[in-house]
């Protein structure tokens, strides 16, 4: 039987966006209500995107970040970013990090609001072994897979609540066994596909951006904007979602936000330093007044 045709994506542009405003912690309230973000990320060959990650959960509001990444590197990124708490976790021989690590890793990310896996993780076997052993572990932890760790997504049981993965049209095309052209040709149709089959929510990125639920439920971002496609660009867009979780979104709409704050972001840059060329070290600033922009809470000096 042919799959059901995708209902129509709903465009997420700023009139969306204020309709459908983020959680906004009380004026009053402590680092405790904003959310505590668990990462886990990194390792010998690519710290920085662990970093990248968590530098953007923070700027998009979040109140905690723990980052669990290999021990290698773990004193690294803690001098890098002194506002995480990091915990280094022992590694394979390949440079993950051991799935056994999973019974360390739970009695952290049980407390978490938000649990990111993967930006950065060498790997596969034992990223993706680890990805689901915290899956099992902390079912009720809402839960991004980025990268490596999206395998884990695969064959979701429907009983449980969807994780979301965030796959380009190359790893979707992996993750699916479809050709990368015909994921190309109606991406929106691989997303819903994806969605449906895995029971999770699937922001499939390109410069347009498709955004799906397991219900048939979409929304479409268009980014337009090159500078974004850039080594570490991902990891920033992931990390943005897992803060927008922790301060209480949906995992839809953590999706929705961070695609399009993510791309504002990326316009700022382009307006200022050139439409390539900008790095993705540098998006995470931009985003408090970005958000700002579109919350309507910009503060007068």
């Amino acid at each position: 039987m042919n799959a059901p045709s995708p209902r129509a994506a709903q465009q997420v542009d700023d009139a969306a966006l204020h309709a459908w405003p983020l959680p906004l912690p009380d004026h009053d309230g402590d680092k405790e209500t904003r959310g505590r973000v668990v990462i886990v990320a990194g390792g010998r060959e690519v710290p920085g995107a662990a970093i990248l990650s968590a530098r953007a959960a923070l700027r998009a509001g979040a109140g905690k970040v723990l980052l669990a990444t290999g021990e290698s590197v773990a004193m690294a990124i803690a001098m890098a970013v002194p506002e995480l708490r990091v915990l280094g976790l022992r590694e394979t021989a390949e440079g993950g990090l051991d799935p056994t690590c999973a019974e360390q890793l739970e009695k952290f990310a049980e407390c978490a609001n938000a649990l990111l896996i993967g930006p950065g993780m060498q790997d596969e076997d034992a990223t993706g072994a680890l990805a689901q052993a915290l899956r099992q572990r902390c079912e009720h932890v809402p839960m991004v897979l980025d990268a490596t760790a999206m395998a884990a997504a695969l064959q979701q049981p429907t009983e449980r609540q969807p994780v979301l993965i965030t796959p380009h049209a190359g790893e979707m095309a992996h993750l699916s066994g479809d050709s990368k052209e015909s994921v190309l040709a109606d991406p929106q149709t691989a997303a819903c596909t994806a969605a449906r089959r895995w029971n999770a929510v699937v922001a499939l990125k390109g410069a347009t951006t498709f955004i799906a639920r397991p219900d048939g439920r979409a929304w479409v971002h268009d980014a337009g904007n090159a500078g974004l496609a850039t080594a570490g660009s991902g990891d920033v867009l992931a990390g943005l979602i897992a803060g927008f979780v922790a301060r209480g979104a949906a995992l839809e709409q953590a999706a929705a936000w961070g695609v399009a704050v993510h791309a504002r972001a990326g316009r700022r840059l382009a307006a200022r330093v050139g439409s390539l060329g900008y790095l993705a070290s540098e998006l995470a600033a931009e985003v408090p007044a970005v958000l700002d922009q579109l919350s309507g809470t910009a503060v007068d000096p």
